[in-house]
């Protein structure tokens, strides 16, 4: 199969471009286009054919539910049966924006989507070049990150051409995201949210608007079947085995030098405050960790360059589990497989 390319900087400008792209969404094709969090890889989400294709192109197990974005408001009436007061409140606080909700689903969908739940996950991106592509394509879009399935989610268009190049009909490369991690996801079928994912929007952020905001206590637990996308399944590992380090930076050096007197190449993960403290043959700066939103926007990035090492193992500083820590701690711990090292 032939992806198609485009490059779009300003929606204004370059409209034949998206036209182009949502012509293909249209005819059941999937194209990746950008979002504020991570590139998306998008299909018609009423059509059981054009989900298949996402699945096919990701290698992604079909029991692992989509989320459904959308370019306004008035496209919930069809997906959604009903919207409590306070998601309208944080609607209103969040949209368009890194907040997923989910909500019981109206008949109407791809079963795929939801893979076979009664709820729906649906949010609205904020991102120029995905608003306009779902407002020209006229369709609530199905759309899980564009990667492999289990590869770090893409935060540049060339993840996305080195993963699934030759395997999707299009992708719109409108830059680098912003916030680097996907949205926070919130099941809102009860009297009381709770955060089944996090993400973008953080738990005091929600609890600022709404007031209690509680966290899934199975947030680890793979056995449940789940409710939320993104939460089955080893996601974001790079191909080297990554383990996290829970302790000081001498500590974590300690654990380099015995992985390099097994005749192990090591690589490190590690913020600007810390760089100085290792040795080892490859080390990243992935931001400062007096701003952890800078952490979240580049950590899928130096997953994947670590790639391009001849690494046999890598280790990364474990990070405070408040704020978008929580969400850079949940994929770190999925990369790894759950292996943390303690002091």
């Amino acid at each position: 199969m032939k992806t198609n390319y485009w490059v779009v900087d300003n929606v204004d400008n370059q409209v034949g471009s998206i036209e182009e792209a949502a012509r293909l969404l249209k005819d059941g094709q999937v194209v990746a286009f950008p979002t504020e969090t991570v590139y998306g890889l998008g299909a018609d989400a009423t059509s059981d054919e054009a989900v298949r294709k996402i699945y096919e192109a990701k290698g992604r197990p079909s029991d692992n539910p989509l989320i459904v974005h959308i370019a306004e408001k008035n496209q919930l009436q069809v997906i959604v049966s009903e919207i409590p007061e306070y998601v309208e409140k944080l609607m209103d606080a969040f949209w368009p924006g890194p907040l997923t909700f989910i909500l019981p689903k109206r008949e109407g969908l791809s079963t795929i989507v939801t893979a076979g739940l009664q709820t729906v996950a649906v949010r609205m991106p904020n991102h120029p070049v995905a608003l306009s592509l779902i407002q020209k394509a006229q369709l609530p879009i199905a759309a899980p990150s564009a990667n492999l399935s289990g590869k770090p989610s893409p935060t540049l268009a060339k993840h996305v051409m080195e993963d699934l190049n030759g395997r999707i009909a299009g992708i719109v490369d409108g830059g680098m995201t912003g916030v680097g991690v996907e949205s926070t996801v919130l099941d809102c079928t009860g009297d009381t949210p709770m955060i089944l994912r996090p993400g973008g929007i953080s738990k005091e952020e929600l609890e600022e608007m709404v007031g209690t905001v509680l966290v899934d206590p199975n947030l680890v637990d793979e056995k449940e079947k789940p409710k939320s996308p993104g939460m089955k399944y080893t996601h974001y590992a790079p191909d080297a085995p990554l383990s996290i380090v829970d302790g000081s930076p001498e500590f974590m050096q300690k654990v380099i030098e015995q992985f390099r007197l097994e005749g192990k190449r090591v690589g490190v993960l590690t913020t600007e405050e810390n760089q100085s403290f290792y040795e080892a043959d490859h080390v990243i700066v992935c931001g400062n960790r007096k701003d952890l939103k800078t952490v979240a926007t580049h950590l899928y990035d130096a997953l994947r360059s670590f790639n391009e090492q001849s690494l046999d193992v890598l280790v990364s500083e474990s990070f405070p589990n408040a704020g978008v820590g929580q969400a850079i701690m949940n994929r770190l711990l999925k990369a790894a497989g759950h292996r943390v090292i303690k002091e």
